[in-house]
């Protein structure tokens, strides 16, 4: 089984120097696809869709935000939001030409939030379970888990966690929640594991109790052809949200059975659906 490249870069922001890393799939002449991980994940979490999009010729990649995986933390909790990731992302997303953006949850939020800014070089968007609405019922259940700091004694607990808070994902194999585990596991210098995120990646959700988010307007503002992604269980893009974006041309809704959020886009018939839609 193939490894990716890892990419690394450092970009300056206000605040001070983020090192931004990736992992990186297939010909570097390849037309780009970006997959963008969700709330608590890392740019791991794609490595079956980018070997399948790098079958297709495609340049794929993942990128860990900030505040996960390879990527460094932020110096205050405040800083973990959207506009903040748009800014870590500007230099790397500026040296791709035209791309597509597949992007899990918050990773759908940030293309989501690109594709609303006037000169942007998207081309196709693939939304995975996250939309223009979401309930503050879904929002709560996040941070019901969020606000924990969980240790584990092995990459075998971090498994049976994930399979327990992520039951959404659908039915993995062994082998697929291993992967999960593995890349979502980082060693202490005391020898315990813990999750491979910033716990203070928590801070913007703590504080008065979570509302609904309501994203129409931005929505609206959206032209490019969006594949929208639903899970047949998910809590946070419900049926009625999914509909209604579906009505706008150009956008193609799938409802993928068995899951809720979000699909973890490793069963071939979701990363085939995504392959079809991105050769367009």
């Amino acid at each position: 089984m193939s490894e990716p490249r890892i990419g690394a870069l450092r970009v300056r922001l206000p605040f001070g120097p983020v090192e931004l890393r990736w992992a990186e799939w297939g010909p570097p002449d390849g037309v780009p696809v970006v997959c963008v991980h969700g709330l608590t994940r890392t740019g791991r979490d794609f490595d079956t869709l980018a070997r399948e999009l790098a079958e297709d010729g495609r340049r794929v990649i993942c990128p860990d935000i900030p505040g996960r995986g390879l990527s460094s933390w932020l110096p205050d909790g405040n800083l973990y939001a959207v506009p903040t990731y748009l800014a870590a992302l500007g230099p790397l997303l500026q040296e791709l030409g035209s791309y597509d953006w597949v992007g899990t949850s918050m990773g759908g939020l940030i293309g989501m939030g690109l594709a609303s800014i006037p000169g942007n070089s998207l081309r196709r968007m693939v939304l995975n379970d996250v939309g223009a609405a979401i309930p503050a019922a879904a929002l709560i259940g996040i941070g019901a888990y969020l606000g924990s700091e969980p240790e584990f004694a092995d990459v075998a607990a971090v498994e049976a966690h994930l399979r327990a808070i992520h039951a959404g994902f659908g039915p993995l194999s062994p082998a697929e929640w291993r992967h999960l585990a593995e890349t979502s596991a980082r060693m202490m210098p005391n020898g315990r594991v813990v999750l491979h995120y910033d716990p203070a990646i928590a801070v913007p959700m703590r504080g008065a109790p979570p509302a609904d988010v309501v994203l129409w307007p931005l929505w609206e503002t959206l032209k490019l052809p969006v594949l929208l992604l639903r899970g047949a269980e998910s809590p946070l893009l419900t049926a009625e949200t999914a509909e209604r974006m579906a009505s706008r041309p150009g956008v193609t809704l799938v409802t993928v059975p068995g899951c809720g959020h979000a699909p973890a886009l490793m069963d071939p018939s979701q990363t085939g659906v995504i392959r079809g839609f991105l050769r367009g």
